[in-house]
């Protein structure tokens, strides 16, 4: 499988999809045409051309040869996606609706809907309809049953210490992103880097497999090689794969020590206060205290605190000691260990690291 990795090719997606092994990829993000039927050139009010989506490869003979089409690409890729794999699929209201409704009728269990705003859209120079501000991705996984990643922590660490919404803000893509030859644009709909970065952030981890069917001029794949995951992507347009190519190589890893993310809570084993207590790592009897030594309470054998007139958990006793419904105790509480004052979260995660760890 390793000759699959790292690595792009010039073709029809339907074709190359079927040559790929059974539950290769943790990852698929697909940005297929999107079937505008524009049918006629766009121009401002000052009569200039608008450069829009009107790409041979965006058009199709009806509504049904499109929808074949993207059943064809969804059925080979939920084949190449490993068992806790997920997909994302972008597009406009001309076509997310009909993906989404395919999505379902194949079986893929959809996680969310997210709306990419932009920022910075194209106006409509007519003035006939709102402008169209925004893109949809729906996020699925292979089945309801799939373990899919989601990396909550390291999103909700993002996001200032919010958790991470569904209703993103990115501009489009522009600037020295932007690729260009001889003045005019590469590809019409060239994605965000930033766009990618959350997603592959979001749905793997340090060293999965992601496959792009639709690479275009390679942001997928630049990406997923900064941040350390495996590529693979087609594109049939030579242009496009000529563009991808140059820039994939162009692209730098980020160096893999700087490549680890936030652990999630729930993959983290749960570690109850009183195993500490019934390994013996810390004894019945001792003694507890906040950081500054103003409170303290003692640890009975069933692992629960007693302060003055209360008692029971960490969790419960520091919450009423601060006045509050609920409190970490684990970051609450303190104690003495060979003279040393240390949180008693460092006891827990020196069993998590080491379950043979006693002091």
């Amino acid at each position: 499988m390793s000759k699959v990795f790292n690595k792009i090719i010039n073709g029809n997606c339907l074709e190359e999809l079927k040559k790929i092994p059974d539950k290769t990829f943790d990852l698929v993000f697909a940005d297929p045409p999107y079937n505008m039927q524009i049918g006629e050139t766009l121009t401002r009010p000052d009569a200039s051309k608008v450069n829009g989506v009107d790409d041979k490869w965006d058009q199709f003979k009806s509504f049904k040869h499109y929808d074949d089409f993207c059943k064809s690409w969804l059925i080979e890729c939920r084949r190449i996606l490993k068992d806790n794999g997920s997909i994302w699929v972008i597009g406009s209201y001309h076509n997310i609706f009909r993906l989404g409704y395919h999505l379902q009728n194949l079986n893929y269990w959809l996680l969310n809907d997210v709306i990419w705003r932009k920022n910075n859209p194209m106006p409509n120079f007519r003035g006939t309809r709102f402008t169209n501000a925004h893109e949809t991705l729906i996020w699925a996984s292979k089945s309801k049953k799939s373990k899919y990643t989601f990396n909550y922590q390291s999103l909700k660490c993002l996001n200032d210490d919010l958790q991470m919404r569904s209703d993103w803000t990115f501009p489009i893509c522009s600037g020295k992103e932007r690729l260009k030859k001889n003045g005019k644009k590469v590809h019409s709909t060239q994605k965000p880097e930033a766009l990618l970065h959350r997603i592959i952030l979001a749905a793997t981890n340090k060293g999965d497999a992601i496959l792009d069917p639709f690479l275009g001029t390679g942001t997928t794949a630049a990406v997923a090689k900064k941040l350390g995951r495996k590529y693979f992507g087609i594109e049939k347009d030579k242009k496009y794969f000529k563009a991808a190519n140059e820039r994939i190589h162009k692209a730098k890893i980020i160096e893999d020590n700087h490549l680890d993310t936030i652990e999630n809570n729930k993959s983290k084993p749960r570690i109850p206060f009183g195993s500490l207590v019934e390994l013996g790592i810390i004894k019945p009897g001792a003694i507890l205290f906040d950081q500054k030594k103003k409170f303290n309470a003692k640890i009975m054998v069933d692992g629960s605190l007693k302060h003055k007139n209360s008692e029971g958990s960490i969790h419960k006793v520091a919450a009423k000691i601060m006045g509050t419904e609920s409190y970490n105790g684990w970051t609450y509480w303190y104690c003495n260990i060979g003279g040393a004052i240390v949180p008693i979260d460092n006891l827990r995660q020196r069993l998590i690291a080491n379950s043979t760890y006693k002091l």
